[in-house]
């Protein structure tokens, strides 16, 4: 589905969030905080756009996406970024080597998202920080009806017009339907074994940031990194 329209995929985005995908970008590079010579994952990282944002602290930045089209996209707009194709739930990196983790808009896509919060554990080194961009629910009833009307009535029309598949699209809403709230992906996350875990609600809750930190021990590590493996399932890009 990601592969079919990947050429479209950030101009149909940024239509599709009236813009806001800039400002969750910008809150997204915020919170990770990226620094020069750090080593920083983007998973679901699609056509790189996100991974351009942390590139500029003069972190080196890897951006890993189970989409090959998307990677093809990306390689072409931004080569000077390290693209590999790579599965969430089990990701081709050796223990503690990255300084932070990301994900924007993908987690929701992982068929195994509990697994895949565990490999970002694994990967990440003692004291490494963890940051989840992803739609949400509105804490308050008025946005949250608001939110579910446009999402099933306006964006299904948006993507008709504005995407070279727009049922592809219709997978979209429905996934945004389906996750669950804030409070549950924090237990999620604390879950994985991380700690120092806290949200923050972005446009009234329609996206909420998540972070979270790896103890500075690694107490944890050899109990998530213990998870077998499995066959290979879509992590899909930052939709």
């Amino acid at each position: 589905m990601f592969d079919q329209v990947a050429s479209g995929y950030d101009r149909t985005n940024a239509i599709m969030s009236v813009g806001n995908d800039a400002l969750w970008r910008h809150a997204t590079v915020k919170a990770v905080a990226p620094q020069t010579g750090e080593l920083i994952l983007d998973i679901a990282a699609g056509t790189g756009t996100s991974s351009v944002a942390f590139a500029k602290s003069g972190a080196t930045i890897t951006a890993v996406d189970f989409s090959s089209q998307m990677i093809a996209v990306g390689r072409k707009k931004h080569p000077e970024i390290e693209f590999i194709e790579a599965d969430a739930t089990a990701l081709p990196f050796a223990d503690a080597i990255f300084d932070a983790v990301t994900i924007s808009f993908g987690l929701r896509n992982v068929m195994e998202p509990k697994r895949a919060l565990a490999e970002m554990f694994r990967v990440l080194k003692p004291g490494g920080r963890l940051v989840i961009c992803e739609f949400s629910k509105p804490p308050r009833a008025v946005f949250r009806a608001g939110y579910a009307a446009y999402s099933r009535f306006v964006m299904p029309v948006i993507a008709k017009i504005a995407s070279s598949d727009a049922v592809a699209y219709a997978y979209l809403s429905e996934s945004i339907a389906d996750w669950p709230d804030q409070e549950t992906l924090s237990r999620w996350i604390r879950g994985a074994g991380f700690t120092r875990v806290a949200h923050r609600n972005l446009t009234a809750g329609v996206v909420a940031l998540h972070r979270g930190r790896k103890p500075a021990s690694g107490s944890r590590a050899t109990a998530t990194a213990s998870v077998p493996t499995t066959p290979a399932t879509p992590t899909g890009p930052d939709a």
